[in-house]
């Protein structure tokens, strides 16, 4: 009888500890969702200099295999040889870009506003795609003459006190509106560049730092999977940068037979979608035609057809051949992931949902290669 009252007690006392536990790392869970909720523009920051950290050590590690110099040492020169290809872009083509950046943007606004007219025209209600923050409700002319004209006999009335004050505080406020924006934007791109610069000069104290996190029973595993997400990742980069700089190519060549304005930064934008796999194709395709409608319609079709081409090019040809070996992963689960996490967290879910799904596929494998050995040595 004791033995028995001491098998309850202790199974009692074993249900009670895998509760607590089970409790606990609910709460750990649930708290660690709402950090990442929180703070999930920042993650995505930290997740981009991982990135671009990344990307520069599989830079040096391939010119490695062309010269037998240190780590230090041919990383620099990655650097250098990068920050001598944007300097050259900004320098020599400065002007150019900046020039058809304002073109282009004209054009595609140009181009909204006949769509808004020709879908009203139609009979379809364009209230509910807010056309007027982009385009601008244009003024009938009759309007814009009584509005200016003139009165017969003026008051010339000093402003008051509290008008100046106004204006005054909307001035300031819209440029501390700039201020504050511009300072977002180049403090996080320095932010990105210094995580990325300080990964790349030594991937491996980083990499030592975070298995030593781990527990020790696991650390084995732990060690298996960080290299491989790094492999993976390295490769990804790698196959995706190949595949950037093929369709700004492409694109600016293309459009530049074709005879379409602002070609060359189309094909740089162009390139730059190209990093997020589908959508970032079809949002280059809209902008590419819209811009194309301007010089007519013969050129707008040759500018579908030109990103038809384009997008087989990468899909059909690219993708299957450079990143076959990188990352294999169904285009309807990885569409879906990127909507997903677009609709969640914005632009960084849907930048960073294909090097995000990496990771958890290769996560995933591991632990499913690892379940299937038991059952084969069985």
């Amino acid at each position: 009888m004791t033995d028995s009252a001491d098998n309850r007690l202790q199974a009692r006392n074993d249900m009670a500890w895998a509760i607590a536990v089970g409790g606990i790392g609910a709460v750990l869970f649930a708290a660690l969702l709402l950090f990442t909720w929180n703070f999930a523009a920042t993650l995505f920051l930290l997740f981009s200099g991982v990135l671009l950290g990344v990307g520069l050590n599989a830079m040096s590690s391939l010119l490695g295999h062309l010269v037998k110099l240190p780590h230090a040492l041919r990383l620099a020169i990655v650097c250098l040889a990068l920050a001598g290809l944007l300097s050259g872009i900004v320098f020599l083509g400065g002007t150019t870009i900046a020039e058809q950046a304002t073109v282009l943007s004209n054009t595609i606004k140009s181009q909204l506003g006949s769509v808004k007219n020709f879908l009203e025209q139609h009979g379809v209600d364009t209230s509910y795609l807010d056309f007027a923050n982009v385009v601008g409700e244009a003024k009938p002319e009759g309007t814009a003459a009584a509005t200016t004209a003139p009165a017969a006999t003026p008051a010339r009335n000093l402003p008051s006190a509290g008008a100046l004050a106004s204006s005054g505080g909307a001035i300031i406020s819209q440029t501390l509106k700039v201020l504050l924006g511009t300072v977002s934007v180049v403090g996080n791109f320095f932010i990105v560049l210094f995580l990325g610069l300080a990964f790349a000069a030594q991937p491996g104290i980083y990499r030592a730092g975070l298995l030593f996190i781990a527990p020790a029973k696991y650390r084995n595993e732990a060690t298996a999977i960080v290299d491989r997400i790094g492999e993976t990742l390295e490769r990804w980069l790698i196959a995706q940068i190949i595949t950037m700089v093929a369709v700004f190519l492409v694109t600016w060549i293309g459009l530049a037979i074709i005879g379409i304005p602002s070609s060359f930064i189309l094909g740089i934008q162009a390139g730059l979608l190209a990093f997020i796999p589908t959508v970032g194709a079809i949002l280059g395709g809209v902008i590419v035609v819209l811009a194309s409608l301007a010089t007519g319609w013969i050129a707008a079709l040759s500018a579908f057809i030109l990103f038809l081409g384009v997008h087989a090019m990468e899909s059909y040809v690219l993708t299957p051949i450079i990143q076959r070996q990188a990352l294999d992963i169904p285009p309807a689960t990885l569409f879906a992931f990127q909507i997903l996490l677009g609709v969640v967290f914005g632009i960084w879910g849907l930048a960073l949902a294909l090097p995000l799904m990496a990771i958890a596929k290769v996560m995933i494998d591991h632990f499913k290669a690892e379940d299937a050995s038991p059952a084969q040595a069985a």
